[in-house]
Formats: structure tokens, C-alpha cells, sequence
């Protein structure tokens, strides 16, 4: 499996519009999930949380699997959870196309990773690139992700390794939130560094907030109230491509 690659005319890869199903009804997840797809969703986003992570309990593997039958989309999945290492394979069974986790917990913690980072150096920290080696090893892209207080440099040792890198835009846990505009800089930080790296944004995004983040440098979009909340969600969509595309053609 494979990302699409940046093209001529563009400074960063393909416009990717992932709507979260944690703002959907979950009594009819397959056919929202079918209904987002036909409206133009690239991907589907899936929050996945443990409680102990984040004080959130929502989707797993099972449910992956389920909605994995019905319909053929690019998963890409969110771990919110303390051990992300524990869940790989059970993710990989079910389905998911891309295993997102956070560096915070893979160091071991929030109070963990800046002593594990340091200690480790330039070379990063062994326990993150073995989860990145288990999760490619089991079939499945990967990504990384921050919390808004982790330093983004922090993810430097690991993007040659990885697929994408997650900015979240709020603090993980709930749907619904504002929209972070500071954590714009992380994205443009990365954008100047690797121009081909598929930079996903995370939390409050929507057509009052798709400015920001296009024109910091993201390609993908996850949005979930802003699109399964709106009267018209095909629009809604439409109007944060739109928003990416152009900026990515004006960056050129």
C-alpha cells in the first residue's frame, strides 16, 4: 500500500478530505460511511480511545472490522490509547489502511517522552521505531502524532520512517472543540522541511478555519461535526479541497 505522491505544480501531496465518524450516527455507520464516500471523502477518519489516554471511550478493532465489510475506503485510524503497541495486530486484522499513534504514548507517557527523548538524541527513541517497524511489518501505512503541548521537533528522527505526521489542532479526547490557530506553526515547520510528507490536521476544522491550515501547509483534513453537522456535507467537503488545492497551487 501506498500514498499518491506529490505532483508537478503542487508543494506538498494530494488533497485528502478525511471526515471523522466519531461525529456520526453510530447507529447507521456503514451507510454514513458509504454516504460520506459518495459525497467525495478520500478517506474515513476513526477516532479510537481508550480512556486511559484520553478520558473518552469510543470505537475498536471490532468495530473496524464491521464497517471493513461494507465498504472498501482508506480506514485511517487514531490511537488515543496508553499502549498503542498492544493493538497493532488486532487493527491489521480488522482492516485499517493507516495506524496513527501518538509519540507520547509509545515514549511511555506525557511525563515520559522529553527524559526519552533526550536521552535518546538525533537517533530517536528505540521503542518508537520498533512501532513504526511492527506496524509497516503488518501491512498497514503509518503515521505519528503530537498533542498541541509536544514540541515538533521532537518528531524529526522518525518522518523518513513514516507516512504521515498528525498535528492535532485540539486536545485529543472530544469531538466539538475549537480550533487551535498556534498549532498552525507545527505544520508549517514540517511543510518547509519535507515537501512530500503527507501532513494530516486534526480538530475545529472547518470552512471558517480551512484558510489557516492550508495555507500553513496541511494536505489532509480530518473534520467531523463541520461536515456530518452540516446541511449540506458534500459542500462542506468540496469547499475544504477547494480551500487546500488552491493554496497549494499558490505556494508554487
Amino acid at each position: 500500500m501506498e500514498l499518491s505522491r506529490r505532483t508537478e505544480g503542487r508543494d506538498r501531496p494530494p488533497t485528502v478530505i478525511s471526515p471523522s465518524i466519531l461525529s456520526s450516527d453510530f447507529a447507521r455507520l456503514a451507510e454514513e460511511c458509504q454516504r460520506m464516500v459518495s459525497l467525495g471523502a478520500d478517506w474515513l477518519h476513526v477516532d479510537v480511545m481508550d480512556g486511559h489516554f484520553v478520558p473518552n471511550l469510543t470505537l475498536g478493532a471490532p468495530i473496524v472490522k464491521s464497517l471493513r465489510r461494507h465498504t472498501p475506503a482508506f480506514l485511517d485510524v487514531h490511537l488515543m490509547v496508553s499502549n498503542p503497541a498492544q493493538w497493532v495486530q488486532d487493527f491489521a486484522a480488522a482492516g485499517a489502511s493507516m495506524y496513527t499513534f501518538h509519540l507520547e504514548a509509545a515514549a511511555g507517557g506525557d511525563s515520559a517522552l522529553e527524559t526519552a527523548a533526550v536521552a535518546a538524541g538525533e537517533a530517536g527513541i528505540p521503542a518508537v521505531h520498533d512501532l513504526v517497524a511492527a506496524v509497516k511489518a503488518a501491512g498497514m501505512l503509518c503515521g505519528i502524532t503530537i498533542k498541541p503541548g509536544t514540541p515538533v521537533e521532537l518528531l524529526l528522527p522518525y518522518v523518513p520512517s513514516i507516512d504521515m505526521v498528525l498535528i492535532m489542532t485540539v486536545e485529543p479526547g472530544f469531538g466539538g472543540q475549537a480550533f487551535m490557530p498556534d498549532m498552525m506553526a507545527k505544520v508549517s515547520f514540517l511543510r518547509l522541511r519535507f515537501p512530500d510528507l503527507y501532513i494530516e490536521v486534526d480538530g475545529g476544522l472547518a470552512p471558517d478555519t480551512i484558510q489557516q491550515a492550508a495555507e500553513a501547509g496541511a494536505n489532509a483534513i480530518v473534520a467531523g461535526s463541520a461536515i456530518f453537522g452540516a446541511a449540506d456535507p458534500g459542500a462542506v467537503i468540496q469547499h475544504l479541497r477547494a480551500a487546500v488545492d488552491a493554496a497549494a497551487s499558490a505556494a508554487q
